[in-house]
């Protein structure tokens, strides 16, 4: 796994306990190394562009989209992981995180699973649970009642290693699924992803956070190795 930024400032934000989140256990610090420094977006660049998208910035410690085009990567390639976030969307609201996402296609969504990001009781996608908040979008649904409103946090952890992944959001796992498995080898066939042959191949890749056209926040963006 690519580790990203520097070890003196990873210190630094771990002295100031600014990688850490309630959410996280007590014994489960080690070993984070941050996505995001707070203040600027180096690390990051658009899926189709060396450029950081129109609409993406810097916002009060969050990465924040309110209106533009493009969806934001990491430039960093990750394999057997778990990584860690809070995200909170406006009214309405959709986004998502996606993660072992390749290069190369005319959409991120054609390659890279993703953990929905949503407003669920607001946004029409709200009304089925593979399209809900937490679930691996289209595939694998998400529990009831687990996702904070609209305008409030949410904390989600998504861990890969080797062909298992897990989705879990306030405290809760709200999907275990296992890429290429017979059962995701249906689904994906039953789906909208099954024009892409090449959709979940990708065993290493980059994290995504999507632009659906509506604000959403994200911070204390952090990643560890399961390697």
């Amino acid at each position: 796994m690519n580790k990203p930024g520097n070890t003196a400032a990873v210190a630094l934000l771990l002295a100031a306990g600014a990688l850490l989140s309630p959410a996280l256990p007590a014994d489960d610090h080690a070993g984070w190394q941050p996505l995001f420094d707070g203040e600027t977006l180096a690390g990051w660049r658009g899926y189709d562009s060396t450029d950081i998208p129109p609409g993406w910035r810097v916002e009060e410690g969050t990465i924040h989209f309110s209106d533009g085009k493009g969806d934001l990567v990491t430039t960093a390639q990750f394999t057997d992981f778990e990584l860690a976030l809070e995200w909170k969307v406006a009214e309405g609201g959709n986004s998502g995180i996606f993660y072992l996402a390749p290069l190369g296609f005319d959409a991120i969504y054609m390659g890279a699973p993703e953990m929905q990001v949503l407003d669920d009781a607001r946004h029409r996608d709200g009304g089925d649970p593979l399209t809900s908040a937490g679930a691996a979008y289209g595939l694998y649904p998400a529990p009831r009642g687990v996702v904070n409103p609209a305008g409030d946090w949410n904390f989600a952890r998504i861990r890969v290693l080797g062909n298992d992944v897990e989705h879990w959001l306030n405290g809760e796992r709200v999907v275990a699924y296992t890429l290429g498995s017979e059962e995701w080898r249906r689904l994906v066939r039953e789906s909208k992803f099954s024009a892409w042959p090449m959709y979940g191949m990708a065993r290493r890749g980059h994290i995504g956070l999507q632009d659906h056209g509506d604000p959403v926040w994200y911070r204390n963006l952090r990643i560890r190795s399961l390697e």
